[in-house]
Order: structure tokens, then C-alpha cells, then sequence
């Protein structure tokens, strides 16, 4: 009984970390702020970066939701699976942030 509170609990918070990562994707466009007279940016580059950063988590989250779901319907331990999750909805943003600040020459991450 404990695997399934604890497991549907971290589900809702690693969907909430995927809806929260999708939604701060928006504010990479901030990223292409000092391009324009005298700095090329790679603007594929950066675009690619924040559609990772913007689909990535929602995709990466709904994966490890349905992994659980099946693993909870199979009656096996089951609460690792979103916590594996949130680990990989933040890693997918933090990549696709760092692709799109790439994009940008002489900026750092």
C-alpha cells in the first residue's frame, strides 16, 4: 500500500516538474537578446535547444507516467520510476537549454 501512495505522489510531482520545465522553455527565447549588430547566432540551433527544452519534458513525463501506471497495475515496486522521471525531465531541460545558449557565440552556461 505505501508503493502505491508514494508512487502516485511522485507521479503528480514529476508531471508538475514536466509542466514547470515546458513553461520556463519560453524564457530561453531570452537567450537570442544580444544578437544583432556585430554577433551571428546559430538561430537553427537555438530553436532546435528550446524545442527540446519545451517537448522533451512533456514527452520524457508521459513515458515515466505510463511506465508507473503499468507497473503499478502489474502489482510490482513501482515508486522509483517517477523519481528516475524527474531526474530525466530535468536533465532533457537542462540539455536543451544548454543547446540553445550554444547558439549564442561567446556566452556561457
Amino acid at each position: 500500500m505505501w508503493d502505491l501512495v508514494l508512487t502516485i505522489v511522485l507521479l503528480v510531482v514529476m508531471v508538475g516538474a514536466a509542466l514547470v520545465a515546458s513553461f520556463l522553455s519560453f524564457f530561453l527565447a531570452f537567450a537570442g537578446d544580444p544578437c544583432g549588430s556585430g554577433i551571428t547566432c546559430d538561430y537553427d540551433r537555438m530553436g532546435a535547444g528550446m524545442l527540446i527544452a519545451m517537448i522533451g519534458p512533456l514527452a520524457v513525463g508521459l513515458l515515466a507516467l505510463i511506465a508507473g501506471v503499468v507497473v503499478l497495475v502489474l502489482k510490482r515496486i513501482a515508486f522509483w520510476i517517477p523519481l528516475v522521471g524527474i531526474v530525466l525531465v530535468i536533465g532533457v531541460f537542462v540539455a536543451g537549454a544548454a543547446i540553445t545558449i550554444s547558439g549564442v557565440p561567446g556566452s556561457t552556461f
